[in-house]
């Protein structure tokens, strides 16, 4: 009798490089599952803007494996124990998680179905260097970038060659388990509202998708990414961060894809290689942090002076700041699901330093907004532009969202498309509008405080109070380890 073999899809929703489901097409008969488990991440479930990414990626999925896919929702173990019992399967494949949730999720359920004579077998399918792997002499993990990527992760062996798409002999139907379209469709990952639709613009959520997305970037945008990934409206960063993010392409893809490059531009390919790196250096902050959600990697700034600012925070969700730049970044990301990484520093910045607002707010918001809000790379990069995590911004690195938009959005393109009530101001007044005379603003159409909103804050004195703030907390904790001494 030919074995059975449950692929348990999750983030890593693709057949090339996939080396859990090379195994499970190894094994015999495969039978695709998904599962929706809610209850099991808590406050890690999907934000609103995934759920619309995973909607369109499970029905992508769903057709590349001959409308095979089992999906379902509810506890994780009780579903995959439903559709062992229909099928008989003796082994589950999936691909190894470092969300904390699924780590101990996944522990339950492999000590679960073995006691039920149930092979599990884990393969590493979304790093390029596995968490453990990538230590100091010592044996303690790094806690500083450079060191960890140069060090720790290009001393080991290079990462392992991408995998072929298997293949796979898809077990029959299931008629006890739904399966196909109306099974995902049964999920209700989409919103009620038409922004489920319009922010899906532009992107193809298909693992050729992400491939095409990734040529394209080979092509057009690596020769110039080391400088060029600054610019917002330059196609010059990858945008492959949601497709990552729900595995429809791999990080070892995305690694070698770079060797097309021709060696004169060997500086920009390495530059774009240790992007990969700093989401290696995330996942192993989370293996280091559990908690990294919720709690600073530095514990001195659980005693930071937060404002509660309740009109402060909705001005900055909303794009009403009253700074462009920072407007359109806010707008993009609500209106796309997606923000450029320069901009995501820049209004990150603006949150935690000009307003002084926690940085948990804005985590919890791209989380729920952005389509690659990752457990790992979102948290981690929070941390560091509050200052509070690893390898973290100094605490003196304030982002002038004014100059910030002069030099990398110097002819107002990017800025105008998010921010179109500012169409008609000059350059040079599109950064700080307020500084413009009435006549310029009159013939912009532009009245501050009623067409575009007068600026939140003042730079300087809001700079300063961040600056003080943050002197506060330096000299708070200094006393603190004297009294311990």
């Amino acid at each position: 009798m030919t074995p059975r073999t449950l692929h348990w899809f999750r983030h890593d929703l693709r057949l090339a490089d996939n080396p859990a489901l090379t195994k499970a097409a190894s094994e015999g008969l495969v039978t695709p599952v998904f599962i929706l488990d809610d209850d099991a991440a808590g406050e890690d479930s999907l934000g609103s803007a995934s759920r619309v990414w995973l909607h369109y990626a499970l029905n992508s999925l769903n057709r590349s494996v001959d409308n095979n896919l089992i999906v379902m929702s509810g506890d994780a173990e009780a579903c995959l124990r439903h559709i062992i019992e229909q099928t008989g399967a003796t082994i589950l494949t999936l691909t190894t998680s470092y969300a904390p949730w699924q780590v101990k999720q996944d522990a339950q359920i492999t000590k679960s179905l073995s006691e039920r004579g149930v092979t599990v077998i884990q393969e590493s399918g979304s790093v390029l260097w596995e968490p453990e792997k990538v230590q100091k002499q010592d044996g303690t993990p790094y806690k500083v970038f450079t060191p960890f990527y140069r060090r720790g992760c290009l001393s080991l062996d290079p990462p392992r060659f991408p995998l072929a798409p298997p293949d796979i002999t898809f077990a029959e139907p299931v008629e006890a388990c739904s399966s196909g379209a109306r099974a995902i469709d049964s999920l209700k990952l989409l919103p009620n509202r038409s922004w489920g639709n319009t922010i899906c613009t532009g992107w193809d959520i298909s693992e050729a998708g992400a491939h095409e997305r990734l040529a394209a970037f080979i092509d057009d945008g690596l020769r110039s990414y080391k400088e060029g990934r600054n610019f917002p409206d330059k196609p010059h960063v990858s945008r492959l961060s949601p497709y990552m993010r729900f595995g429809q392409i791999s990080a070892h893809q995305a690694w070698y894809a770079a060797d097309g490059i021709l060696p004169e531009y060997d500086s920009q390919r390495e530059t774009f290689r240790s992007e990969l790196g700093w989401r290696e250096f995330s996942h192993n902050l989370v293996m280091q942090n559990p908690d990294i959600r919720t709690k600073n990697i530095q514990a001195k700034f659980d005693a930071f002076g937060w404002r509660d600012d309740k009109t402060a925070l909705t001005a900055w969700q909303t794009g009403m700041t009253g700074f462009p730049i920072v407007d359109a970044g806010m707008r993009e990301l609500y209106q796309t699901g997606y923000m450029h990484n320069r901009v995501r520093m820049i209004v990150g910045s603006f949150l935690v330093k000009n307003l002084l607002l926690d940085w948990r707010h804005g985590e919890r918001w791209f989380w729920d907004c952005l389509f690659d809000a990752d457990f790992a790379n979102n948290r981690a990069g929070w941390q560091w532009i509050a200052g509070c995590g690893a390898d973290a911004a100094p605490y003196f690195r304030v982002f002038n969202p004014i100059t910030q938009g002069q030099k990398f959005d110097a002819d107002g393109h990017y800025t105008r498309t998010y921010v179109p009530e500012l169409n008609k101001l000059p350059s040079k007044y599109l950064f700080a509008p307020w500084d413009a005379p009435n006549t310029v603003l009159q013939d912009a159409g532009v009245t501050l405080g009623r067409t575009y909103p007068r600026p939140f804050v003042d730079l300087k004195a809001s700079r300063q109070r961040a600056l003080d703030a943050f002197a506060a907390l330096k000299l708070t904790a200094n006393t603190a380890l004297e009294e311990q001494i």
